[in-house]
């Protein structure tokens, strides 16, 4: 009996043993190479990352104004006046009184003035022999002449006659001169207002005895609205004030609230004594809230300077082609740009040239930056947004 030859396992359990292999092959491969492809293509990335230069930027801003502390200021009335008699005699009658307003040409008081009614009757009785002297010598001066023209009085006579008329002339005129002077004073027996505003004072009663020209005002006036407001403004300040700019007005005693006021004009010279520039404001006082005499601040709007542009000074690069700023471009590569500064406000320098409000500038740049350098922008934080 021959013996038994093994038999071959069947063609499809090779194969399957085969794709099972491959595929245990496959997975060690790809978990072999999978781990340190990634690992690669990171370390490359930081690599690029380490190699780019992370910087923050920020833009230049327009100049403003450095006067925004409030300054001590006066108010005062737009029109203040004291009001004296004119005639003398006794104070008859008074109309107004503290705090009240009174119109432009309203009687405030009536004088009584019995002497110079006296005045007044004895001037117009002057006026009247005046008149009446100059007749009889206009009479005496034609007679004489037409007797010189007979030579019935001599020529020095006749003369003398024609120069009696003419003083008698002047004698009138003077009457008349001094009787329009009386009766203007007698017009002054109603005391007027000047301009319309209110009565801030009354230092005259009925009976008084008023003496012309003489002696405490009879009333205060003031014109309220508007106010005036006299500020000094210190010399370094003075370029940053102009006519028109506007103003905000606080006082102590109303807090929380301002006015707005506008600079009408400034006295045009620096008081070599104080150092200081008288700026006058006006501020509306319709309703008569603001109180003339008072004590205020002032704190002047900030106003931009045209043209001018302050940046950052950690930003301005110092080097020997001159002074620099370091940009980034829309490629995110760095230019270097020359610009022309101005004033130093200590943090912040004027940038009169050289640069616009749009450029993205860097800030705190290292001494190594260079032209076409490839940067990366750091996210903005508060203080760069404030920039």
């Amino acid at each position: 009996m021959s013996p038994t030859v093994p038999s071959s396992p069947p063609p499809i359990r090779l194969r399957r043993i085969a794709e099972i292999a491959a595929a245990l092959i496959i997975i060690g491969l790809i978990i072999g190479f999978v781990p340190r492809w990634v690992a690669h293509r990171g370390l490359l990335a930081q690599t690029r990352d380490d190699s780019e230069l992370i910087v923050g930027v920020i833009s230049a801003l327009p100049e403003q104004t450095s006067l925004s502390a409030p300054l001590p200021a006066n108010v005062q009335a737009f029109i203040q006046a004291s009001i004296h008699a004119r005639a003398s005699g006794y104070l008859k009658d008074w109309y107004v009184d503290i705090g009240d307003h009174a119109t432009n040409g309203q009687v405030l008081a009536e004088i009584e003035t019995p002497e110079l009614d006296e005045e007044l009757a004895q001037a117009k009785a002057q006026l009247d022999q005046a008149k009446a002297s100059l007749d009889l010598a206009k009479i005496t001066a034609d007679r004489w002449a037409e007797l010189l023209k007979t030579a019935s009085v001599s020529e020095q006579d006749a003369q003398e006659k024609e120069s009696d008329y003419v003083l008698q002339q002047a004698n009138v005129e003077a009457a008349r001169a001094n009787l329009q002077r009386l009766q203007d004073l007698k017009g002054f027996d109603s005391v007027t207002a000047p301009f319309t505003g209110v009565i801030t004072e009354r230092n005259t009663d009925i009976g008084q005895l008023i003496a012309a020209d003489s002696g405490p005002a009879l009333f205060g006036m003031a014109q309220t609205d508007p106010l005036r407001v006299y500020v000094q403004v210190p010399q370094q300040y003075v370029h940053d004030v102009a006519v028109g700019q506007k103003a905000q007005l606080s006082f102590l005693e109303m807090p929380g609230r301002t006015f707005e006021a506008t600079v009408t004009q400034t006295s045009g010279a620096v008081d070599p004594v104080t150092r200081t520039l008288q700026v006058e404001l006006q501020v509306p006082n319709p309703r008569g809230k603001l109180f003339a005499g008072s004590y205020a601040q002032v704190r002047f709007n900030d106003s931009p300077n045209p043209g001018a542009l302050t940046i950052s000074d950690n930003a301005i690069i110092f080097r020997a082609q001159g002074t620099q700023v370091a940009l980034v471009g829309p490629d995110n590569k760095v230019q270097l740009r020359d610009v022309k500064v101005g004033r130093d406000f200590g943090d912040e320098i004027e940038v009169l040239d050289g640069l616009t409000a749009t450029d993205r500038v860097i800030n705190n740049p290292p001494d190594s930056i260079a032209d076409g350098m490839t940067v990366q922008i750091a996210p903005a934080t508060e203080t760069d947004s404030a920039q």
